[in-house]
């Protein structure tokens, strides 16, 4: 045998101690793990055989049973002396590996996306020596039980995601990942892969890895996968399969602290109210020039089409009646996403320094234009969006609707009360349920019938007939009205025979947040909102306090209900009451039992359960129109959960 053949060995050997010592220093187990040491009971789980499977190499951890453990480190390197005959073995085939290459298919068997091997020990020690990157063999599959537990659940997406593609190389920490990313590169939920389209994956994803951990990604304590996913919300599938390698490599680092980002379980900073940081006394003293700000506003829809878009356009209007002189604006409207796009470009090319994005369909756009100008300041209007390069913003909304539950609660004759949603997102389940607890205040008895208007095959005139048929004579529309649309079916309304009656209507007044956020940039104090200590996404979610909401109502209601909700609207204002404080009931039992607990932030964006006057369900994805899809892909209560 070639002397230098044998010197592989002793390099591999080295190699194998150095992993060994390290280990034990650490208190780990220093050799391989053994698969049947870690097994559940038998009978807790089955075997599936997968037939033959190109194994990642990577994810090869271990060995089926005991007997080779102890001839390799836990980095699966040979760890025996060099005058062993696992030594010559090991070293012979090395040789073979350098003059042919190794193909004969190992036996392994996978528990957890971790591969153990039954036959083939040397021949993985051999392949992880050379940086294979993976190597073929027959695989038997351990499916454990279901459990609650999450890397369970985690799981068996997976199992899910690779009946579908044959994937087995890509992991996630995060539920709900592989449902992503099948979505990500655009299939639907049982789209089978074909060979292309594995192959296409394949190459895009193995060059997202090699740029992501030479920039130091295995340093981070996510999986590259969870990094790939996060890639891929910014920037899409298509595009980036056409990138260049250094196209590519320049990508993955300016998206960096989108990667930073999810190393933090909550990766949100929510500012509750305008900041009121104090400045130094330097900073007091010194007088500090007004810049001049030129902003644009992005528009999905018109201000005569949109109530939405009409209460922006009014913000928009506000600043420029404010700032007469330190504020001009731009403004973008009807527009798709790849619209949004050239819209920000253009904004940019303008000379504007400042860009609201006012819809959760823009936040792919908003993301890659501040990635690409870092000097130009780009938030969206949308809730629970975690982007590090961009802050987004909403308002508590909820807030208002408790108070117009509560008048509708004493203006409901028999506490039947209907509420018309529209899109099933993030912060909507906030305020159906507000809405319900309003009522319920009021009248103990209130039932609340749920319709949403943009479920298929339904308009707003059905939604109305349904709610009339079950003798409801008080209804929460929508928001609003809309220039072009003289209807007076908005806000909460008193069902009559001359026609609707109007009680009440939430505002929206993004101009009071528009101008406290532009203060903030005038005098400096913007930048006391990112904590430099901290990787988080910030996130403006004012409410009351913040006069960014309020609700107005009409005089001819009766004083009590006036005095009432002057009494209400001043006590949450203030945060001496909370509108989801005390015990809290769900359609499916208790959500909150202690009388004395206020559902934290977090809990309110994220609910999934209505409450249990609520009559009606929260609809899934497949259900919608296709217009409401855009929206509920990137914000949708559903999304959180894949």
């Amino acid at each position: 045998m070639a002397p230098y053949i044998m010197e592989e060995y002793i390099k591999a050997c080295k190699a194998g101690k150095r992993d060994y010592q390290a280990r034990m220093m650490k208190g780990q187990l220093p050799t391989l793990q053994v698969l049947d040491e870690i097994l559940p009971p038998k009978g807790s789980y089955s075997e599936v055989p997968l037939g033959l499977v190109q194994i990642p190499i990577d994810q090869i951890v271990g060995t089926k049973s005991g007997g080779r453990s102890n001839a390799f480190a836990g980095n699966f390197m040979p760890i025996l002396r060099e005058n062993t005959e696992f030594a010559y073995k090991w070293a012979t085939l090395s040789q073979s590996h350098i003059n042919e290459g190794i193909r004969d298919p190992i036996k392994a068997y996978e528990y957890m996306n971790k591969f153990y091997v039954e036959e083939g020990n040397k021949r993985v020690s051999v392949l992880k020596y050379f940086d294979a990157v993976s190597v073929p063999g027959y695989v038997t599959r351990i499916l454990p039980q279901r459990t609650e537990q999450k890397e369970n659940k985690i799981y068996y997406e997976y199992v899910d995601f690779y009946a579908l593609s044959q994937i087995n190389y890509i992991w996630f920490s995060r539920l709900g990942s592989f449902v992503r990313l099948q979505k990500a590169v655009g299939k639907g939920a049982k789209d089978i892969w074909s060979d292309d389209d594995k192959l296409t994956f394949s190459s895009v994803y193995s060059r997202f890895a090699a740029e992501y951990e030479s920039l130091g990604g295995k340093k981070l304590s996510i999986t590259t996968g969870d990094a790939f996913l996060a890639f891929l919300m910014i920037y899409d599938y298509k595009d980036i399969c056409q990138k260049t390698v250094n196209e590519l490599k320049k990508l993955v680092g300016k998206s960096w602290e989108e990667f930073k980002l999810l190393e933090h379980d909550q990766e949100i900073e929510l500012k509750m109210n305008p900041t009121s940081e104090k400045k130094s006394l330097l900073d007091r003293l010194l007088p500090v020039s007004t810049p001049k700000l030129k902003i644009a506003f992005l528009y999905a829809k018109t201000p005569a089409t949109s109530a939405w878009t009409y209460a922006h356009e009014l913000g928009r209007l506000h600043l420029e009646q404010t700032f007469p002189e330190e504020v001009t604006t731009e403004c973008y409207e009807n527009l798709t996403r790849d619209l949004a796009e050239k819209a920000i470009a253009d904004a940019i090319q303008k000379g504007c320094n400042i860009i609201f994005t006012t819809t959760p369909e823009f936040v792919q756009a908003s993301v890659q234009a501040a990635i690409a100008h870092p000097e130009v300041k780009i938030l969206n209007c949308s809730l629970n969006t975690s982007h590090r390069y961009i802050r987004t913003y909403y308002a508590r909304m909820y807030e208002a609707k408790f108070l117009m539950g509560a008048i509708a609660g004493a203006m409901a004759e028999n506490g039947q009360l209907a509420y018309i949603a529209d899109y099933p997102i993030f912060g909507t389940i906030a305020n159906i349920n507000a809405f319900a607890l309003g009522a319920k205040m009021v009248n103990p008895r209130a039932q609340i019938y749920l319709e949403w208007s943009t479920l298929k095959d339904v308009d707003l005139g059905i939604a109305m007939d349904n709610v009339i048929k079950k003798g409801v004579t008080v209804v929460s529309g929508r928001d609003m009205v809309i220039p072009e649309d003289a209807s007076r079916y908005f806000g909460l309304y008193h069902i009559e025979k001359e026609g609707p009656r109007n009680l009440a209507m939430p505002l929206w007044h993004w101009g009071k947040f528009y101008e406290q956020l532009i203060r903030t940039i005038m005098d400096g104090t913007w930048k006391y909102d990112d904590n430099k200590d901290e990787t988080k996404a910030i996130n403006y979610w004012w409410g009351l306090s913040a006069e960014v909401i309020d609700v107005i109502y009409s005089q001819n209601l009766p004083i009590g209900t006036q005095k009432l909700l002057t009494m209400l609207k001043r006590a949450i204002a203030t945060g001496e009451y909370h509108p989801f404080s005390g015990i809290l009931y769900s359609q499916n039992g208790m959500i909150q039992s202690d009388p004395d607990k206020i559902l934290s932030p977090e809990e309110i964006i994220t609910m999934d359960w209505l409450a249990d006057n609520v009559i009606g369900t929260i609809p899934k994805s497949r259900e919608l129109k296709e217009q409401a899809k855009p929206v509920t892909l990137q914000s949708g209560v559903e999304s959180q959960k894949g």
